[in-house]
C-alpha cells in the first residue's frame, strides 16, 4: 500500500473519532488532549510533567519528520482533506501540457500568517485564549461539528478557500501551520525531486498546500502539510521522502527564496516581534476585564470563577455533548463560553459525574477528581416563602445540605408549616433540590468563586 493510502487512512480514523468525540457518541481515548494550542495553554498555566512531554513529542516528531501533524492529527486539517477529495473530484483534471504551478517564493500570504500567529500567541501568553480561539484549528472543528453559530461562520468561509485554494487556509492563516512550519525548516526529512524529475507538473497540480515549483524542482518543506499524495501520482517515481544524500547544484528556485528571505525575514520578524509584544498586552488586558460585567453565571466544577473560563475556554464544545444530563449550554448573549444552563436538560449537575472536567483539553475546567468535584461549590440553593415542606428536597439532596424545619410554635400561632433550611457550608449548588421541588421555591444563584469544602 502506497504511503500516500496509508495516512489517509489514520487521518479518516482520526476525523471520525474526532466527530464522534464532539457528539459526545464515543470518546474512550482522549486524543483531544494532545491538540497542538490546548496542550499549549495546558503547558503554559497549569504545567505538568505528563503535558510537558506530550508537547515535547509534536514538537520533536515535526523536527523530525516535517508537518504530519497537520495531515494526520488536526481534526480540521483533516475535515479539510475530505471536504477537498469529494469537491475536486468535479474539476478539471490537469494535463500537463496546459501549464505548470506559480512560483512559490514565500509571499505576503506565509508573512501575514506569521503576524497572526505572533497576535495570537502573544494573547495567550498574556493569559486569554480570546484572539486564538477564532483562528485555532480544533476550535473551528469542534465548533463546526457542534453546530455553533461561529463554527457554522467559519465553515462557510473556509469552503470556498477549499474549493479554489485547498489547504490555503492551512498555509496562510492558521497560527498553528505557522509554528510548525518553521520548526519543518529545519526537519533532516523532507520532499524532495531527484534526477528523475520530467518537469511534467503532475505533482504540482495534485499538491493541496500548492508548495511544488515542477519547473524549478523546488519543494517548501515549510508549508508542506507532508500528505505524501505527489509521491503517490508521480508517475517517474521522482519525488521521494527522507533524507537527501545526493549533491546537487542549488536551483533557481532555491537560490531565489534565500536572496529574497535575507531582508524580507529580518524585516518581517521584527514586525512579528511587535505584534507578538502587543498580542501579549492585549492578553494581559482581556484577562483583567473580559467577565467583569458577567453576573449569575454558574460553571461547573473546575472552572474556578468567571474570568478564568472566559479567558481559558476554546469554546470547542466538546463537554456540552459529553455532559451527561445536558446542562451545558454554548456561548451566547449572557457569557461567551460555555456555561450552565439549570432550564436545559436534567435540570441539575449529576453528583457522581465530573465527565466535563474529563474531557477538557485546554485546562479551563480543570481536571479534577469525581471527589473534588462533588465537595466544589458551584453554586447556592435559596428558598423562597412558596415552601410547603414536602421533604423532596431534603431526599434529593446529595450533601445533606437541606433540613425540613418546624417553626417556632411561639411565633407561629396560626399556620403550622414546615419549611426547608438551607445549610450553606454544605450546598455545592448542583440543583438537585430545584429540580424535584413541585412548587418551585427553590432556586440556584450564582457564586463569584468556585470553593471546595
Amino acid at each position: 500500500m502506497k504511503p500516500y493510502n496509508i495516512r489517509l487512512i489514520i487521518a479518516g480514523i482520526v476525523g471520525i473519532l474526532s466527530i464522534l468525540a464532539v457528539c459526545g457518541l464515543f470518546y474512550p481515548i482522549r486524543f483531544m488532549d494532545i491538540q497542538f494550542i490546548p496542550i499549549l495553554q495546558r503547558l503554559i498555566f497549569d504545567f505538568s510533567i505528563l503535558t510537558a512531554v506530550l508537547f515535547g513529542i509534536i514538537i520533536v516528531l515535526t523536527l523530525l519528520f516535517g508537518r504530519f501533524y497537520c495531515s494526520t492529527i488536526c481534526p480540521f486539517g483533516v475535515l479539510q482533506e475530505f471536504i477537498a477529495l469529494v469537491i475536486h473530484k468535479r474539476r478539471k483534471v490537469y494535463h500537463p501540457l496546459e501549464g505548470g504551478s506559480k512560483s512559490v517564493i514565500p509571499g505576503w500570504g506565509k508573512y501575514l500568517q506569521y503576524l497572526i500567529a505572533g497576535l495570537a500567541f502573544g494573547a495567550l501568553l498574556g493569559g486569554s485564549v480570546l484572539l486564538i480561539r477564532y483562528i485555532d484549528p480544533y476550535t473551528i472543528f469542534g465548533s463546526a461539528v457542534s453546530l455553533s453559530v461561529f463554527g457554522i461562520i467559519a465553515v462557510l468561509i473556509i469552503l470556498p478557500l477549499v474549493f479554489f485554494k485547498n489547504r490555503f487556509f492551512c498555509t496562510n492563516i492558521c497560527p498553528v501551520g505557522a509554528v510548525l512550519g518553521l520548526i519543518s525548516k529545519v526537519s533532516p526529512n523532507k520532499i524532495y525531486m531527484d534526477e528523475n524529475c520530467v518537469k511534467c507538473g503532475i505533482c504540482a497540480n495534485n499538491c493541496p498546500s500548492g508548495c511544488i515549483d515542477h519547473k524549478e524542482k523546488f519543494v517548501d518543506n515549510e508549508t508542506c502539510v507532508k500528505c505524501l499524495k505527489c509521491l503517490s501520482v508521480c508517475p517517474k517515481s521522482a519525488i521521494k521522502y527522507g533524507m537527501n544524500r545526493t549533491p546537487h547544484p542549488k536551483g533557481a528556485m532555491e537560490q531565489k527564496v534565500k536572496f529574497n528571505s535575507k531582508r524580507r525575514d529580518f524585516v518581517w520578524g521584527i514586525g512579528a516581534l511587535v505584534i507578538l509584544g502587543a498580542g501579549y498586552a492585549a492578553g494581559i488586558n482581556f484577562t483583567k476585564n473580559i467577565a467583569k460585567k458577567v453576573r449569575d453565571i454558574i460553571l461547573p466544577a473546575g472552572a474556578d470563577n468567571p474570568n478564568r473560563m472566559a479567558n481559558k475556554c476554546l469554546n470547542c464544545n466538546l463537554c456540552i455533548n459529553n455532559c451527561p444530563n445536558g446542562i451545558l449550554t454554548k456561548a451566547d448573549d449572557k457569557f461567551s463560553v460555555v456555561h450552565i444552563d439549570y432550564e436545559k436538560g436534567k435540570h441539575y449537575c449529576e453528583y457522581n459525574c465530573h465527565k466535563c472536567s474529563q474531557v477538557c483539553p485546554s485546562g479551563a475546567i480543570k481536571k479534577i477528581s469525581l471527589t473534588e468535584k462533588q465537595n466544589t461549590r458551584i453554586g447556592m440553593a435559596s428558598v423562597t416563602p412558596h415552601c410547603v415542606g414536602c421533604g423532596a428536597c431534603e431526599t434529593a439532596c446529595p450533601t445533606g445540605a437541606i433540613t425540613i424545619e418546624k417553626p417556632d410554635l411561639q411565633i407561629a400561632h396560626v399556620d403550622i408549616r414546615y419549611h426547608a433550611v438551607i445549610d450553606g457550608s454544605k450546598c455545592i449548588g448542583c440543583g438537585m433540590c430545584a429540580t424535584v421541588c413541585k412548587p418551585q421555591a427553590i432556586s440556584i444563584f450564582a457564586v463569584n468563586e468556585q470553593l471546595i469544602s
